[in-house]
């Protein structure tokens, strides 16, 4: 490296400096170096105020060139400096080319302006960034300095514990809620995850629009928490949920064992079961009901309540109607959870009953109804 270096000095003084600065991180990463240790070196090699910060903790690194802690910028003489100097509480950050990310440290400490800032990425999960404050414009090789400084930083945060990250190793997830894994496997993966050895892990199904790493820390805003996408449904593992904070259009199925490849099996189950009025379902709540799901699809095909339901699947507001009604299970209560006249209701239900063939103001009838409801998107899904 050293060789092509000094060749390329001949040619090109900034290709020269480019494969310097790639050395220069190659060493740092070789030494196994800290944080605080890559914001020194990089303030040093920048002759700038160098910054890093990591979500999980939200606090910020700062170091001057010097090496020492760069001061808060209500400690920077001349606060009224001209574009891209560090300035005070609230500016807005700077670039290059013009108005760049902020960088700072959480919780109303000062946001500093940088003059190029760059991700920090880890198992394709955003979960920090670096950044340089030059007073003046930014110079030809901030990004590529940058662009290592976060590699590095990533390598730190994956080498010392598990990854503070959501997204995990789709493999380790499938070890861990696999029923053909043994005890000792999973607990490795477990480990390796980051879950403490004998911890409760509650395990989550989802289906969502919304980035999963998104999803699980909803789920789970403490940590730990991991997730990966399978094929059946996005996995989530975590210490304790809480479904309350799910976003909107997110299903999500909770499994209720203490076994993680039971809960699993639990927690898609009860996925399954999952409706628009009715986005997050425990598997211990639904009872009986979850026998359904073991039921063959053929078998439930032949039913002749479920074709019945079925049949009304091209007409949403018939299927609606059904399903408001079987969920409170009066006329007047379909008619408030649809937002309808009681007569409206009354009008829907009669046609319902009769492409149904059930009574559906009797228990009988209702419970068939909503059994071969249930049924249906058991199919459906």
């Amino acid at each position: 490296m050293e060789v092509l270096a000094a060749r390329l000095s001949q040619l090109d003084t900034q290709a020269e400096g480019a494969i310097r600065v790639v050395m220069f991180y190659d060493t740092l990463m070789r030494r196994r170096v800290d944080l605080p240790a890559l914001a020194r070196a990089s303030a040093g090699l920048a002759e700038c105020v160098a910054g890093i910060r990591l979500r999980a903790s939200g606090r910020a690194i700062r170091r001057a060139p010097d090496g020492s802690e760069a001061p808060e910028p209500s400690e920077v003489a001349g606060s009224a400096a001209g574009p891209g100097t560090v300035t005070g509480l609230g500016s807005a950050a700077g670039s290059a080319a013009g108005a760049g990310p902020a960088a700072g440290s959480a919780g109303g400490a000062p946001t500093h302006r940088a003059s190029t800032t760059v991700a920090v990425t880890l198992d394709d999960e955003e979960i920090g960034e670096v950044w340089l404050e030059r007073p003046g414009p930014a110079g030809p090789l901030d990004e590529l300095l940058l662009d290592r400084l976060a590699l590095a930083v990533a390598g730190v945060v994956e080498r010392y514990g598990p990854a503070r990250t959501t997204m995990a190793d789709p493999a380790l997830v499938e070890l861990v809620i696999s029923a053909d894994s043994d005890e000792a496997a999973r607990a490795r993966a477990l480990r390796l995850l980051g879950f403490a050895v004998g911890a409760p892990v509650r395990v989550v199904a989802v289906r969502s629009p919304l980035p999963l790493d998104q999803v699980a820390a909803a789920l789970c805003p403490a940590r730990p928490v991991k997730a990966a996408p399978l094929a059946a449904a996005g996995a989530v593992l975590a210490t304790t949920v809480d479904p309350s904070r799910l976003p909107a259009q997110v299903r999500a199925g909770l499994g209720g064992s203490d076994a993680p490849d039971r809960a699993w099996r639990e927690a898609r189950t009860a996925l399954r079961f999952t409706t628009a009025r009715r986005p997050v379902v425990r598997h211990a709540d639904l009872g009986a009901l979850a026998l359904l799901a073991q039921v063959p699809d053929r078998a439930l095909r032949d039913n002749p309540d479920v074709a019945a339901v079925a049949r009304l699947a091209g007409t949403p507001a018939d299927l609606d109607t059904l399903d408001a009604y079987c969920c409170t299970g009066s006329l007047r209560g379909a008619a408030d959870l649809l937002h309808l006249h009681h007569s409206s209701v009354s009008r829907r239900l009669d046609h319902l009953a009769k492409a149904l063939e059930l009574d559906l103001t009797a228990p009988d009838g209702l419970l068939r109804a909503r059994v071969a409801l249930s049924a249906w998107r058991l199919l459906d899904g």
